[in-house]
C-alpha cells in the first residue's frame, strides 16, 4: 500500500481539514526512534494520519480545552484528539518536547513519525502482495487460474476466488448478473460495504451480522505475517524475537491493528496496483474508517470486547494473565471463589 501521507504544514497553527487523513507521500528512511515509533503506531493505532497536522492541531487543541470540553467538538475532531493523546502517551517525553519547542520542531517530529508509518505500510503492502496468494484457497489446493505475484490486474473481481472474497456481504457472487456487474464496475462498491473475506468461513448471516465478523482465516494469516513474522503463519501463535510485536512489546491485538490488517488484505486481493485515498475503486480510507467506527462504537462494546479478547488469545495466548481462564479446582480459583463469597456476604450485611 503506497501512501500519500505526511505533508508538511506551514509554520502556522491554522487547521484545515482532519489530520486523520493521508497527505502527500514521503519516502521512509532512517532508524530514528521517532521513525521507529511511527512504524508501530501506524500499524496499531491509526494508519492514515497526516502526523505534522495531527501534532500541530493537537497542541493547539490542548490550549483550547482549558476553556472548553472535548465533547463540544464534532465526532471526527474527538477521534483525532483521541489519536493525538494516545500518540503522546505512547512516547515518553513527547508532550514536553512539543509544548516547549517551536512550531518547526512539532512539524519535524510529525514528519519523522509519518515517515515511519508510511514506511511500514509500504513494506507490509509489498510483502502481502505475494504472500496473500498462498492464503486464498485451502492448503494443498491449486489456485485456478493462477495469479501473478507481481501483477494485480487479474485480481479483484477479475478472478473467481478473489472476486468471491471481495464480494460485498449480502450480495450473491454466484449470481451471474451480480458477478458481471461487479466486474464491469457497474455496481460501485464503497468502502463501508464490507467484503465476505471479513467473515469466518466467508459466511455472512444477515440476521446476525456480528456472527464471525473479523474472524476469518485470511485475516489471522495476515495479522501473524505482519506482527509475529511471516514464518509464524503456519505455526502456533507465538511472537518471534524478530517479529514486530516482540520488538515493540505488543502483547494484545488493538482495534487499530485489526482495522489495519483488514485494509491491507482488502487491498492485496484487489486489482488496484497503487493505493490512494482518492481511489474510488478501492475506497480504502473509507473502509479503514468504517471498521474503526464499529470497533469504537460505545453501543457495540460487548461484542467488541469479546472480539478483541478472541483475537488476543489467538495471537498472543500467553501474553496476559488477565485474559487467561483460571483452571477449575486450582488454588487460585478457590481463593477467588472464597473472596466472592465474602464480598457477597459483606454486601448483604446490614450497615
Amino acid at each position: 500500500m503506497s501512501d500519500d501521507e505526511n505533508q508538511s504544514v506551514e509554520p502556522s497553527r491554522k487547521r484545515g481539514g482532519s489530520a486523520l487523513h493521508s497527505g502527500p507521500r514521503k519516502k521512509a528512511t532512517s532508524s530514528n526512534p521517532l521513525v521507529l515509533h511511527g512504524r508501530h503506531f501506524g500499524r496499531t493505532v491509526f494508519a492514515m494520519c497526516n502526523y505534522p497536522a495531527l501534532l500541530t492541531a493537537g497542541i493547539l487543541r490542548l490550549e483550547e480545552l482549558r476553556d472548553s470540553s472535548i465533547e463540544d467538538y464534532p465526532a471526527d475532531v474527538r477521534r483525532e484528539h483521541r489519536v493525538f493523546l494516545e500518540l503522546i502517551d505512547s512516547y515518553p517525553g513527547l508532550l514536553d518536547r512539543l509544548t516547549n519547542g517551536e512550531e518547526e520542531d512539532i512539524i519535524h517530529v510529525g514528519e519523522l513519525m509519518g515517515k515511519g508509518a508510511s514506511g511500514s505500510r509500504g513494506d507490509d503492502t509489498k510483502t502481502l502482495k505475494s504472500a496473500v496468494l498462498g492464503w486464498l484457497v485451502p492448503r494443498g489446493q491449486a489456485l485456478i487460474p493462477p495469479l501473478s505475484r507481481n501483477i494485480k490486474s487479474d485480481r479483484g473481481f477479475n478472478h473467481e476466488v478473489t472476486g468471491a472474497l471481495l464480494c460485498p456481504a449480502g450480495l450473491d457472487w454466484s449470481d451471474v448478473e451480480t458477478k458481471q456487474s461487479l466486474k464491469s464496475g457497474e455496481t460501485e462498491v464503497r468502502g463501508d460495504q464490507w467484503p465476505m473475506f471479513l467473515y469466518a468461513g466467508y459466511v455472512y448471516d444477515p440476521e446476525d451480522p456480528w456472527t464471525g465478523l473479523l474472524k476469518s482465516e485470511i485475516l489471522i494469516f495476515g495479522f501473524k505475517h505482519v506482527f509475529t513474522s511471516p514464518s509464524s503463519v503456519d505455526k502456533e501463535p507465538k511472537a518471534t524475537r524478530s517479529g514486530n510485536a516482540h520488538l515493540h512489546g505488543m502483547k494484545s491485538v488493538t482495534k487499530g491493528s485489526l482495522a489495519y490488517i483488514a485494509t491491507q488484505i482488502r487491498f492485496a486481493i484487489s486489482s488496484s496496483s497503487i493505493f490512494s485515498r482518492t481511489d474510488t475503486v478501492t475506497d480504502s480510507e473509507n473502509f479503514y474508517h468504517s471498521i474503526l467506527d464499529l470497533l469504537e462504537d460505545p453501543d457495540e462494546t460487548k461484542e467488541v470486547v469479546d472480539l478483541m479478547t478472541w483475537w488476543t488469545r489467538r495471537i498472543f495466548p500467553n501474553s496476559s494473565s488477565s485474559q487467561r481462564c483460571t483452571s477449575k479446582n486450582s488454588a487460585l480459583s478457590k481463593i477467588r471463589e472464597k473472596r466472592a463469597v465474602l464480598r457477597e456476604r459483606a454486601a448483604m450485611s446490614p450497615t
